[in-house]
């Protein structure tokens, strides 16, 4: 996945938010809704998280050091794992103690008018931001489902907009029908509902992200058909006897390392044996580019052990 088709998301969730959070928190002051309050704090904490999501491809992209070499691919993971504490500090937390306070002590919303009005263009704004994600993520999800993309992606900025906007979009309708229903019936402790309704949904996608960032910054596996690939170009490569073991592991979005333990043909020279792992290295990278960290470890198949591929 390009880096260029998260940053377009990211920006495009960055104004989107940052409009509808100054839009909100007005809308707050001119109706002193709880709801309106909850989602300005929740907008204000998403314009913060997508700033958080471009430092960390910023951070990502530095070259690598004596301290680490394998460079600083794994801060993108990183910072996308505090966008989900940021989220659930700022903006579950935050709603729910607002709405259970309101339901504790309801008010009665002033101007509704202007709350359904703001709504109404965040709905709007926040739709074209969600619709950019959407749009910057096909290519990469392909046939696979939404919530597969999400939970097997291991590029997190999109995944994480996606979550964002989403939770947002619900979040708006939720606020929305939390007013009109405290207008209509003339009981404020509707507002406080939705509020807390908005901040248990904030608090579910936190821990969903914070549950899929944990995985990234631990190591994952490459995918099957990415492991299948490098399996195939090592076992196709010339005077190679067997492929014994191989591991990989993400170390950057883009970015994997291969480590493998492979029987090659005895007759071979150290000359020859350089050669052979220069070829099935470069084989590997023809099928999968970001297999850029590559080690073949020449061994023997001994007794009792088998090829073995991780998942397989």
């Amino acid at each position: 996945m390009s880096t260029g088709g998260s940053n377009r998301a990211i920006l495009a969730a960055l104004a989107a938010n940052l409009g509808i959070a100054i839009a909100k928190f007005l809308g707050f002051l001119f109706t002193m809704s709880s709801s309106m309050l909850a989602e300005s704090v929740h907008s204000f904490a998403d314009t913060g998280n997508q700033i958080l999501l471009l430092l960390g491809g910023k951070r990502s992209r530095r070259h690598p050091t004596p301290m680490h070499q394998f460079g600083f691919g794994r801060e993108r993971f990183f910072w996308a794992f505090v966008v989900s504490i940021v989220l659930f500090t700022l903006g579950s937390a935050f709603a729910l103690f607002e709405g259970i306070e309101k339901m504790l002590h309801p008010h009665a919303i002033e101007s509704a008018g202007w709350a359904i009005g703001i709504l109404l263009v965040a709905i709007v704004l926040e739709g074209f931001s969600f619709r950019t994600a959407i749009h910057e993520a096909r290519p990469a999800k392909g046939s696979a489902s939404w919530p597969m993309f999400i939970r097997h992606s291991k590029s997190p900025e999109l995944p994480v907009v996606i979550l964002e906007d989403s939770g947002a979009l619900i979040g708006l309708v939720i606020a929305l029908t939390a007013v009109i229903t405290a207008v209509v019936t003339g009981n404020p402790f509707w507002d406080g509902v939705g509020t807390t309704a908005i901040g248990a949904l904030l608090g579910v996608i936190a821990v969903v992200l914070a549950i899929e960032m944990k995985s990234l910054l631990i190591g994952e596996a490459a995918s099957s058909s990415d492991q299948d690939a490098i399996a195939e170009a090592i076992r196709t490569s010339p005077r190679i006897v067997s492929l014994i073991n191989l591991r990989t592991e993400h170390i950057g979005p883009e970015t994997i390392l291969v480590a493998a333990k492979v029987q090659f043909d005895e007759s071979l020279t150290m000359r020859e044996l350089a050669d052979v792992v220069d070829g099935a290295e470069a084989a590997i990278r023809r099928v999968v580019p970001t297999a850029t960290r590559i080690f073949l470890e020449p061994d023997v198949v001994r007794e009792r052990e088998t090829t073995t591929l991780p998942g397989h």
